[in-house]
């Protein structure tokens, strides 16, 4: 991606929105708390990562954020891994996601061929209550862990919300996975519910799940009670019926109480509340865990300061349960906004679906990826010729870094007047490093800025910062988002060697940035093994588990290629001595991946070569294959067991193509 942020300004705030902003009454209300005189972002952004522990607890003064208990200490030690936030204090993350119990509206459900429901602060709080004392009648306590196998609806933020009431754990996964990957994850962490969805549609597809909900329930021991989801509920009924003794029982049957009042348990400042997972690029997904209190601040920050989000909004992210970024759009309850809950295919019934819910949601911030836009960019859409686009304020996208082209596009197609917020980050911290900013201009090509509190550098390979030049991306001071530990992590082992073996108590993220001239940010992508096609963060190992249970294969290797600002995934393999290649292996193959896995797993290309490179401890060599194939050199082919290997992949090299 070329560098054009010093020449091509796209968007420019002007005073009076300036002035208007959260973030600049944030730097009145820090001046006047910490007698500072901070006056820009920069003087802002500078502050908060030098005096970390005063703009922390600026945040949570500013937040007002629901706590039984204060906190003795705001950082008890700088360092990382093993900062403690906010010792002492008690507080509970439902509590503060459900703080308004007005009739502003918190959630608008939109799903594929199906009325749009709407339901107020009071009506949730209401459904949530019921919910929590259905779970704590079948024994849910603190620390449980509950399992969601569900799609963006309702009924799945009612579950996290009652589940994290009761001071339990919510975990989920979204429908699309095939059993292998869902198995790969809850099997890890023994849920003793699973709230499951029995059927939903995609693209006018309905998809009954009823079957692999059974074989989910039969294969992990620890599920004491599925919790059934219809394919679709209005909420107009109650259940009174006593809860029975069956193992499945309907979602319904947990709202036959007349609670009015939630019981928040009250925990630690770092309770667990969420457990997510990595892609599984070398073995199983690691299990990631949250904490409550971190979360909150994190998302505060990243909702109030940087996407200037109001109590007014209605904010929209095209997303699944099993990306990080419906976590990150659930926690705009607490600022009051009402959010816009889509599922279902974005194509259905064609590609102007969801400008057209901005139209008549009056959806003020939708979140989207570099992938829709292009989408829409190739079928020749102009939305703003279509649709009245006058609510919309904030366009932000994630998952793969913009290219000069959508931005260039929106700007064109869309709308002048919008600040269109490129945004980084990651599952690692259910939130991001570098993201969009009310107060600064937008550049093409260039996330607008460093994240506040994240202290974000662009290291090179003996640990200088880099200004203007592409580097690693780490974070050099430790911030509440960190994960707590990883699940069954012995010691810490999986933790420290996720983030902390490159640069001794540095957080090495595994992208590649550059911090450029105006303190924009531009990404280039991953510097490991995982892959990121559309967007979707994809690990490797995923798809080895799969393919090389098959009698036919010996060995695989799957790598990304760089092509039109997104990932190509080409799959490499190697067959036994005794079978031949044919189209009709590859199809067992594309199958296989889509069956166990998700269609957004299947490779676009599969080809057959004779060996696969390891290094000689046995490990496979991916990202010397994706170097070849991306045209770039591969400097320490000594640590290969096998490094003649690596010619027969020239042929595929982009410089080739």
């Amino acid at each position: 991606m070329k560098n054009v942020s010093e020449n091509t300004l796209l968007w420019q705030p002007n005073k009076k929105s300036i002035d208007d902003t959260n973030i600049t009454k944030f730097i009145k209300f820090i001046n006047k708390e910490f007698t500072t005189s901070l006056s820009n972002y920069s003087d802002l952004y500078n502050w908060s990562v030098t005096d970390i522990e005063k703009f922390w607890e600026a945040t949570w003064k500013y937040s007002g954020i629901i706590h039984s208990v204060g906190y003795d200490s705001v950082l008890d030690e700088r360092k990382m891994p093993g900062a403690k936030w906010f010792e002492g204090a008690k507080l509970n993350f439902a509590e503060n996601l459900l703080r308004h119990r007005d009739d502003t509206i918190a959630i608008i459900s939109y799903r594929e061929d199906n009325p749009t429901i709407q339901l107020s602060y009071k009506e949730l709080y209401s459904l949530v209550a019921t919910c929590a004392a259905g779970l704590k009648k079948l024994g849910v306590t603190k620390g449980d862990r509950i399992a969601g196998f569900v799609t963006n609806i309702p009924e799945t933020l009612i579950a996290m919300l009652a589940t994290t009431s009761l001071g339990a754990i919510w975990s989920s996964c979204s429908p699309d996975f095939g059993l292998q990957g869902v198995l790969d994850r809850f099997n890890q962490i023994n849920p003793k519910i699973l709230f499951a969805i029995e059927s939903y549609q995609y693209n006018r597809k309905l998809i009954d799940c009823r079957k692999k909900i059974e074989q989910i329930a039969d294969k992990i021991p620890a599920i004491e009670r599925v919790i059934k989801i219809p394919h679709f509920d209005d909420f107009s009924s109650q259940n009174r019926n006593e809860l029975t003794d069956d193992k499945y029982i309907y979602f319904n049957e947990l709202r036959r109480y007349d609670e009015t009042e939630i019981s928040f348990k009250q925990l630690p400042f770092n309770h667990p509340v969420y457990i997510m997972y990595s892609s599984g690029t070398t073995g199983l997904p690691k299990c990631m865990v949250h904490g409550a209190g971190g979360i909150l601040l994190q998302h505060y920050k990243e909702h109030v300061f940087h996407t200037n989000l109001t109590k007014g909004d209605v904010i929209s992210y095209f997303t699944t349960c099993g990306w990080m970024m419906w976590n990150w759009l659930v926690s705009s309850l607490q600022v009051g906004a009402s959010i816009f809950m889509f599922d279902g295919s974005p194509a259905y019934p064609d590609l102007e679906i969801l400008w057209k819910q901005i139209e008549e949601e009056n959806i003020t911030i939708f979140g989207t990826s570099p992938k829709f836009l292009s989408t829409c960019q190739n079928a020749a859409i102009i939305p703003k010729d279509k649709f009245n686009l006058t609510s919309l304020k904030v366009i932000l996208s994630t998952g793969s870094p913009l290219s000069d082209q959508n931005f260039n596009w929106v700007y064109k197609n869309v709308k002048e007047d919008v600040q269109l917020s490129s945004i980084s980050g990651g599952t690692d911290i259910v939130s991001c490093f570098m993201l969009g900013n009310p107060i600064l201009p937008v550049y093409s090509g260039e996330i607008q800025c460093r994240g506040l509190g994240m202290k974000v550098e662009a290291f090179d390979a003996d640990g200088k910062p880099l200004y203007n030049k592409k580097g690693e991306l780490v974070c050099t001071e430790p911030f509440p988002a960190m994960p707590v530990y990883f699940w069954n992590d012995k010691n810490n082992e999986k933790y420290l060697k996720a983030y902390f073996l490159g640069f001794e108590g540095v957080w090495t993220h595994g992208d590649y940035i550059k911090i450029t001239r105006t303190g924009g940010v531009i990404v280039y992508g991953r510097s490991d093994a995982t892959l990121n096609p559309g967007g979707v963060r994809i690990g490797t190992a995923e798809i080895y588990r799969i393919i090389e249970s098959m009698e036919e294969i010996k060995d695989s290797v799957v790598v990304g290629q760089k092509k039109n600002n997104d990932i190509k995934v080409i799959l490499f393999i190697v067959v036994k001595d005794d079978v031949v290649w044919t189209d009709e292996l590859i199809k067992k193959i594309k199958k296989n991946i889509r069956t166990n896995a998700t269609r957004r797993h299947v490779p676009s290309d599969i080809y057959q070569v004779k060996d696969i490179p390891h290094t000689i401890s046995g490990k496979k060599v991916e990202i010397a294959v994706t170097k070849i194939i991306n045209g770039e050199p591969v400097e320490n082919r000594d640590a290969l067991a096998n490094p003649d290997s690596l010619d027969q992949f020239l042929k595929f090299s982009t410089q080739q193509n």
